[in-house]
């Protein structure tokens, strides 16, 4: 967590994080089509790159987050932009549950390949959800783990394989209805330049 409070400040200064929120906001919305009468919780949100993207789309978003420095970014980017239906809370959704109520739509993007405990996210993703909600994972493809080849001690998933991560969703009560690959990363090297896909998959509530 102390990673993520020393990047906000400058998280926004990459284009390539601002590029992938723009590609991965396109296809929620194109797909849901919330027009402003759904309630979306944002899990994972840094400093809301995506959910600026979807400001104007959902009734209300919660943005949330358990890094403190990610959050205090965002609500002065609230703030300057005078937005009125983003809700940030610093709270770990996962062990605080039962804080978050009426939410149509969860959304999380590049959060869920650093989450140890898929069955318990599941479970309360399912739990949060409205009848008939969706939930929409934006993360890696499976990888060799290389993407996080400089970041000490990671211990998170390298990416997700497609049918393995449909099953586990299946098995928690959901049913997969849209997948994707809308963005790729690029990392430089003194060769050639490694390739990451990224995927959204929509899943609702059944």
């Amino acid at each position: 967590m102390e990673q993520f409070d020393k990047q906000a400040k400058e998280w926004d200064s990459n284009p390539d994080k601002v590029k992938r929120a723009k590609a991965f906001a396109k296809e929620i919305n194109k797909f849901i089509q919330p027009n402003k009468t759904l309630n979306a919780l944002e899990f994972g949100c840094g400093t809301g790159l995506l959910s600026f993207e979807l400001k104007n789309d959902f009734k209300t978003i919660t943005l949330t987050d358990t890094s403190e420095g990610m959050i205090d970014v965002l609500k002065e980017k609230i703030e300057i932009n005078n937005i009125k239906n983003f809700k940030p809370v610093l709270i770990d959704v996962l062990q605080e549950c039962k804080k978050i109520t009426d939410i149509d739509v969860i959304f999380t993007l590049m959060t869920l390949h650093h989450i140890d405990d898929l069955d318990n996210a599941f479970k309360v993703f399912y739990s949060l959800l409205n009848k008939n909600g969706y939930l929409c994972i934006a993360d890696l493809v499976e990888e060799d783990g290389s993407f996080h080849k400089d970041v000490p001690n990671f211990d998170g998933h390298n990416g997700f394989n497609k049918i393995k991560l449909s099953k586990k969703l299946a098995d928690y009560g959901f049913k997969i209805e849209y997948y994707s690959t809308p963005h790729v990363i690029e990392k430089p090297s003194k060769s050639d330049p490694k390739k990451y896909p990224l995927f959204l998959m929509i899943a609702r509530k059944i």
